[in-house]
């Protein structure tokens, strides 16, 4: 049985430490501990990014654009064209939610890759949460859309009458999985992405020099592979949320 001065070693060089949750300032409300964590200092980072990066990079009055100017429009005109291709004239309106979860999501994983800084996308709750706030919104969508009709989403129409009771479940139980596979999709991307980081990191600091070459090659494509699957997994999240909105407007 190891020893507990062992077993705290361990834990101390674990790659799942970098996912620990830790208070910074602790306080409660009404019995609920509303704690400012690093999760949040890592959230309020990538919320005041965006805001100052879109803010101080659009300037109407210059002529020439800047570089920076140039990327917080293609960004826009990104998710534009996202909403345009998916949904259709009538996705202009939700052109401020799509671009806000795929900002927020893509500075996150972005921030994430900053050496001892909190990556809060690799965790369940908080993806969970923003696919939460896509499904509930895009569910009150249909209703107000369609009204009632909007159950007939889950009746494939062409299909034999005798095999709806069997489709119909299904339907539903894919309906109402959306939330879970959007969030573990960018959750688990993104927490096996940095375990791999920190393993192969580990090998680097252990192994003689001119053996430790090798695994430091690997973070080096490691690195340039999660910041690529970190554009992807902001992009799959923001056309997903689309597409959603798309099946709240077209039924079948």
């Amino acid at each position: 049985m190891a020893s507990s001065g062992e077993h705290s070693g361990h834990e101390k060089h674990s790659p799942l430490d970098q996912f620990e949750i830790n208070p910074l300032v602790n306080f409660e409300v009404g019995g609920v501990d509303l704690a400012f964590t690093n999760s949040s200092v890592s959230m309020v980072i990538t919320v005041l990014f965006i805001t100052l990066f879109l803010t101080l990079t659009v300037n109407p009055r210059s002529i020439v654009p800047s570089r920076m100017q140039l990327i917080s429009e293609l960004c826009y005109n990104f998710i534009a064209q996202l909403l345009n291709d998916t949904v259709g004239d009538q996705g202009k309106r939700y052109f401020p939610f799509v671009f806000s979860i795929f900002m927020f999501v893509l500075i996150g994983n972005m921030v994430g890759m900053i050496p001892y800084q909190f990556t809060f996308t690799s965790h369940i709750i908080v993806t969970f949460a923003l696919a939460t706030v896509v499904f509930i919104g895009v569910t009150i969508l249909g209703f107000v859309n369609h009204g009632i009709r909007f159950f007939t989403f889950f009746y494939i129409p062409g299909v034999p009458f005798y095999m709806h009771p069997l489709l119909i479940p299904i339907e539903v139980i894919s309906y109402l999985s959306r939330p879970i596979s959007l969030s573990v999709r960018l959750f688990a991307n993104m927490l096996a992405g940095h375990t791999l980081l920190k393993v192969f990191a580990g090998f680097v600091v252990s192994m003689p020099f001119f053996t430790g070459v090798l695994p430091l090659t690997f973070i080096v494509a490691l690195t340039g592979l999660e910041i690529l699957i970190a554009f992807l997994q902001a992009y799959v999240f923001a056309i997903l949320t689309c597409l959603y909105i798309n099946d709240a407007y077209h039924l079948h």
